[in-house]
């Protein structure tokens, strides 16, 4: 399955991602020929590899299935949180055990937001100078811009994004060890339509494809999602686990993802 449709394929479009990798090269370069701190910064991350492992998690996406949920049982599981899920924490009664967001709108405009979760933070390496690089619950990961998607077996390498935090979750989770990760929230269906990775500025006061209908309100920047490739990405995430004797677990209430087994939530306790 081809990953673009010729007609997404538009000159500004084409010129966008020259731009974008042109601009990358001062991130690529101080990755790679980084100072002491950042050092001291993957040697925290290379601590993380296998520390979960023969473990189960809970990756939780951001999708409107999770209003509906009882989610009390996942208080003494080991969870990741994704992008504003900190908009769900007042109804709670546990935070993630880590978070993750490599999303470069969500962490510019919610910076400030982001800066006050407290659990270890996953972040995307070329917005480090919105945050505090001493804070030593945040671990920055880079991103590679390949046209082609892989899946990433090393903290210290290139991550892909895949069209989606969840695909990042997942390679993180497999480098921690975990041999079973179960997705909720995942609807992997917007009601929003239009050309994958367009930015747009949200006219509309309420967001129907998430949890909370202000998790991006009128005048927020965001993309629209990008499925197919999501699906590619998905399908290499489901090989690696399995060739490590793992499984990823599709428990999303009503999800549309083809490509995992699916399972009921409740029946996981």
């Amino acid at each position: 399955m081809k990953r673009f449709d010729f007609a997404e394929l538009t000159v500004q479009r084409i010129l966008m991602a020259v731009l974008r990798r042109v601009n990358d090269i001062p991130n690529e370069w101080t990755w790679t020929f980084s100072a002491p701190k950042t050092r001291l910064m993957k040697d925290r991350l290379d601590a993380m590899t296998n520390a979960h492992k023969g473990e189960r998690c809970f990756i939780i996406g951001n999708g409107p299935s999770l209003a509906g949920m009882d989610l009390s049982n996942l208080a003494s599981e080991i969870t990741f949180g994704l992008n504003r899920i900190y908009l769900l924490f007042e109804r709670l009664t546990f935070k993630p055990t880590y978070y993750v967001c490599v999303n470069d709108l969500v962490l510019t405009q919610f910076a400030n937001e982001i800066s006050r979760l407290t659990m270890p933070k996953f972040l995307s390496w070329n917005q480090r100078r919105l945050f505090d690089v001493t804070d030593t619950t945040i671990s920055f990961l880079r991103l590679s811009l390949s046209l082609t998607d892989r899946f990433n077996s090393n903290f210290r390498t290139p991550f892909y994004s895949g069209g989606t935090v969840t695909y990042v979750a997942l390679q993180i989770a497999l480098i921690m060890g975990f041999s079973e990760a179960i997705l909720i929230g995942v609807d992997h269906s917007f009601v929003d339509k239009g050309v994958p990775n367009k930015v747009e500025t949200r006219k509309s006061e309420i967001d129907r494809n998430h949890f909370r209908p202000d998790y991006f309100p009128r005048g927020v920047k965001w993309q629209l999602p990008d499925l197919k490739r999501s699906e590619q990405a998905y399908a290499l995430a489901r090989k690696a686990f399995e060739e490590k004797g793992g499984r990823i677990v599709d428990a999303t209430i009503n999800g549309k993802c083809p490509v995992f087994e699916r399972a009921d939530f409740y029946s996981l306790f």
